[in-house]
């Protein structure tokens, strides 16, 4: 048992179930299914969490009617074909000693995928608009919502008898069960409409028919947002009233349900959607207050989800007596033995989650398999896990001590082999150093903490402050040489006045010079965090700035619900936005951007200073490796993100491993 974490690692009991601690992966979408069903890569997702420790795993959504398909990679509950798949990923999880949940899903309307490109088509109480997703749903008849009810009920009953644990009904994020909850929403006069004892009627139903479907031996749990954090949006005081009275519900004398699952947000529109997969710029555990007032309500265990990374904010959440259970979905992605390392109390070994958003969250709404830019094993466990061992141990020599070599280095030493790694700066990190400057991207900075423990608990030879010269090529006598030396800054080709403040981006952050007082354009040719991050941080500290960008608007390189508090939090600090623009020019007060889009030429006046975040080129050794196979990886090849760094890293070493 643990020292550090007495409270996390205590057994819980939910309903019929004791789950062997408190720590939960929540429901959340991977695109790692079959065709719509649970197949081998979604299975050896789950089975790596359960192995690594982790209390209780939840699947993702399954849909209980045709009407809930909003993906087109969503699985469906609907009929016996998904049988096969329940079965075998409940046995691989029970086999490491967790326990499995499913999600029982109906979105409403709030759908993200129509038939082959076309626009979705969503049903919903009534037929009120739909902002983010920008649909009008068809307002559901009598016939159909109890035909919706039916298929709760139906595909419990079905996902149990499979040998699932229990199941989940998601009322979360402004799904169908809250949309009829929601006067705003839901304006029909019918008896599924009107008063609250009306709106309440479709999630009463569907909890009762569940608890009916699968008996008193299943767990039956609800999660729900307990506020929706939106314009029109539920807030807690009606959250809380609609738990009480689920809460007392029974069937046949036993409890409808056995426990809450407590998140925040709503998936109708921007500012609702970013409490669903919330980034570093949320203060960790910051929902607990919510499920600290719905424990106020009921004895049934709660369970709370929202920015909780670290085993210490859980145990300390669960201390306080603000949850029973603390959801941790996102720190087992980035590491799936979280959980067993804590146990053991080994909190320096644990990968922590930086909530960057990229490849997780990221990835899905790409519609492509989740991962994590620090552990790209995530979601391709059948690819590189279990790590293969070399016949032979050889010399590798890695260059370069960013991202993209520390992963190389620490894999291939994991592997067998002697390594050794060559950083010309005093510090490990790369771009990661420069990019946690940035304002609410501290935590980036883990990554490359992260990153350099792991090579260094792997046995890889760090040598820091040593540029590659062919001496030391030819003192190490390498057999395979992986060039992770990176990118540097380049200035577009401008035409600048002599009196003109202009100044990269990179030796902006690195130098933090004093600019002259008065606006700044900041320019950036890709939309990404570095135009964005140094327009917002002058802005806050009470510069006026005008931020240009050549991309559509700013920040589009970024995760959707990480630019969402970005670019609001630059409106609230009076950002200027000017989008579809290059920088051509400067002369002394004035910035020539041309526009991407059209002729036409626009002037920016009154500027005292220009920062240019422009492309980097990428910088490689001109050295005599002799017979040594060589690898060229990460922004040395092409300048990118830390994630396609991290990744070549993992496949360069992984591919040394089949040389013999």
């Amino acid at each position: 048992m643990s020292q550090l974490f007495p409270h996390l690692f205590e057994p819980i009991t939910l309903g019929p179930r004791t789950i062997r601690n408190r720590i939960v992966s929540s429901g959340h979408d991977t695109v790692l299914d079959d065709h719509g069903s649970i197949g081998e890569d979604l299975i050896a997702y789950h089975q790596a969490r359960a192995a690594g420790g982790c209390g209780l795993i939840v699947l993702q959504v399954s849909g209980v009617h045709e009407t809930a398909r909003y993906t087109n990679h969503v699985l469906m509950a609907t009929d016996d074909s998904a049988v096969a798949g329940y079965t075998s990923v409940a046995e691989a999880v029970h086999r490491h000693g967790a326990t499995i949940f499913a999600q029982l899903f109906h979105p409403g309307r709030e759908v993200m995928d129509g038939e082959r490109g076309m626009a979705p088509r969503a049903v919903a109480p009534s037929d009120e608009p739909q902002e983010r997703f920008s649909l009008v749903p068809e307002a559901l008849n009598t016939a159909t919502i109890k035909d919706i009810i039916a298929g709760y009920a139906a595909a419990a009953k079905r996902i149990t008898d499979a040998g699932i644990d229990g199941v989940e009904i998601v009322a979360s994020h402004g799904y169908l069960p809250i949309q009829f909850f929601n006067p705003r929403i839901n304006t029909r006069t019918d008896e599924y409409g009107g008063s609250p004892a009306n709106r309440r009627r479709f999630l009463a139903e569907v909890v009762a028919g569940v608890r009916a479907a699968v008996g008193p031996d299943v767990v039956v749990g609800l999660r729900i947002s307990g506020e929706e954090k939106t314009e029109d949006g539920l807030v807690a005081a009606e959250v809380l009233d609609l738990i009480e009275h689920l809460d007392a519900l029974t069937t046949g004398g036993t409890d409808c349900l056995d426990y809450f699952s407590i998140t925040a947000g709503d998936s109708s529109t921007l500012q609702g959607a970013v409490h669903i997969v919330p980034s570093m710029q949320i203060a960790a555990a910051y929902a607990a207050n919510l499920s600290e007032q719905v424990k106020k309500i009921t004895d049934k265990p709660v369970m709370v989800a929202g920015r909780i990374n670290q085993p210490h904010e859980a145990e300390r959440a669960i201390a306080e007596g603000r949850t029973d259970m603390a959801v941790m979905t996102r720190a087992m992605i980035c590491d799936p033995e979280m959980a067993g390392k804590a146990q053991r109390d080994a909190v320096d070994e644990i990968r922590a989650c930086i909530g960057c958003n990229q490849a997780c969250i990221g990835h899905f709404q790409q519609g492509v398999p989740i991962s994590c830019i620090q552990y790209p094993e995530s979601g391709r466990e059948r690819t590189f896990l279990p790590r293969p061992s070399v016949r032979t141990r050889r010399r590798i020599l890695v260059i370069g001590g960013g991202p993209a070599g520390l992963k190389a280095a620490a894999v291939a030493a994991e592997q067998g082999d002697d390594v050794v790694l060559c950083e010309r700066e005093p510090h490990l990190g790369g771009a990661v150093l420069l990019a946690q400057m940035l304002p609410y991207r501290s935590e980036f900075g883990g990554a490359a903490t992260n990153l350099s423990a792991e090579a260094q608990r792997a046995g890889v030879d760090i040598r820091t402050s040593t540029p590659v010269t062919q001496t030391i090529v030819d003192e190490i006598a390498p057999e395979h040489v992986i060039i992770a030396t990176g990118a540097r800054q380049r200035m577009p080709h401008l035409e600048i006045d002599d009196d003109a403040v202009v100044i990269g981006a990179r030796d902006y952050l690195s130098t933090e010079p004093d600019l002259p007082r008065g606006r700044i354009l900041v320019t950036d040719w890709k939309g990404d965090w570095i135009g964005l991050g140094i327009a917002l941080r002058l802005a806050e500290a009470g510069t006026r700035v005008t931020l240009a960008t050549a991309a559509n608007f700013a920040g589009a390189a970024i995760q959707q619900y990480t630019r969402t508090l970005l670019v609001s939090q630059a409106l609230r600090a009076g950002v200027d936005f000017l989008n579809d623009a290059r920088l051509v020019g400067v002369d002394g007060q004035t910035g020539y951007l041309q526009s991407t889009l059209c002729e036409i030429v626009h002037e920016v006046d009154g500027i005292a200073a220009t920062v240019v975040s422009g492309a980097p080129r990428s910088v490689t050794p001109d050295l005599d490796f002799g017979r040594a196979s060589v690898r060229t990886i990460g922004d040395a090849v092409a300048p990118r993100t830390v994630e396609e760094a991290v990744f070549e890293g993992l496949t360069a070493a992984s591919a040394l491993a089949e040389v013999v």
